[in-house]
């Protein structure tokens, strides 16, 4: 399975992207279902590469999962990337695209501490309809790309199981 499609070029079509991940609801048990989704995604589209994975809504974690072959590296990348989304409510990946289509660096620009804030794909805002952005959706372990793709595609295929 090739992520590259799910990797958006630029900020508006990482924008459009992220209008289409509208939730009706996020419990439990959807952020349970999301996760295995993902994880299930990640075994077959790069098999043998270690991720982490969490959702969470602002108050609590609902959905944490570290493969073996991650470490706490990997949880300070999610602190990170999660960060950005709560800040500027946007996919870290999309705030990165936009800092790269203007040509200005990201932590420069906005004077946030590059130890807590890293605009690399990964983290991409659970917003539910009617509600806004509740939580957060982040993977890390890949290319930054490759983490926005597969938490862009994994919430896809999951919102167009629920459609079915």
């Amino acid at each position: 399975m090739d992520l590259t499609a799910h990797a958006p070029a630029t900020a508006a079509a990482c924008a459009a992207q992220e209008a289409a991940l509208v939730l009706d609801r996020l419990t439990a048990p959807d952020a349970l279902s999301i996760g295995l989704a993902i994880i299930a995604l990640a075994e077959q589209a790069v098999p043998g590469r270690p991720i982490a994975l969490q959702l969470e809504t602002d108050e609590h974690p609902l959905f944490v999962y570290f493969m073996d072959g991650t470490n706490a590296g990997n949880a300070d990348w999610i602190a990170m990337k999660k960060n950005v989304v709560r800040s500027f409510g946007r996919s870290s990946f999309r705030v990165r695209l936009e800092h790269l289509e203007r040509d200005v660096d990201f932590n420069t620009e906005t004077g946030l501490d590059p130890q807590r804030f890293r605009a690399e794909g990964g983290a991409v805002p659970l917003v539910v309809r009617g509600q806004g952005r509740v939580g957060t959706l982040i993977v890390s372990g890949l290319h930054g790309w490759e983490d926005h793709a597969l938490a862009v595609l994994g919430l896809q295929q999951w919102l167009q199981v629920r459609a079915a």
